[in-house]
């Protein structure tokens, strides 16, 4: 039994919490994520979606959400170089360039209700809601101090 408590458990520890921080525990076998390719765990909905080093701490919130919902997260879009932030329109030191960003959206799930799922985690620090368009955007930022709630924009 010392053994085990010795050197079994942390080991077995490290590596599940390695596979799921690196996305590796994401839900798969969804009807609706059939179209949709899977890179770096997440699914995403072409792909020029960049989503290698998006950091664990948003990989986790983005699990919590397929979890909830039963569903895939398909990532629109992930981490950009300055030069395709630009392209797009995309705020100047965007929360993408650091990887710590994602616009998504969840098959067969209102908008309506994963905004108010992603408001209510607290490692969610940045939420836009961006209206007539099917994604939201989700960031990991700090929250100002006193916040309780993500900082909201975009029609949130």
């Amino acid at each position: 039994m010392a053994f085990f408590t010795k050197y079994a458990r942390p080991i077995i520890a490290a590596l599940l919490s390695a596979a799921l921080l690196a996305g590796c525990a994401s839900l798969g076998g969804f009807d609706a994520a059939r179209k949709y390719d899977k890179k770096y765990g997440l699914h995403v909905e072409h792909s020029k979606v960049n989503t290698f080093c998006l950091l664990p701490k948003l990989r986790y919130v983005l699990w919590k959400a397929e979890m909830r919902f039963g569903r895939p997260v398909v990532v629109t879009s992930g981490f950009r170089n300055p030069v395709h932030n630009y392209m797009v329109g995309g705020a100047w030191g965007s929360y993408h360039q650091k990887c710590m960003a994602a616009d998504v959206f969840i098959p067969g799930v209102s908008k309506s209700n994963l905004i108010a799922f992603m408001r209510s985690q607290s490692q969610v620090g940045g939420l836009g809601c961006y209206p007539g368009r099917k994604f939201i955007h989700v960031d990991i930022r700090s929250r100002p101090s006193g916040y309780k709630r993500p900082v909201q924009f975009k029609g949130c």
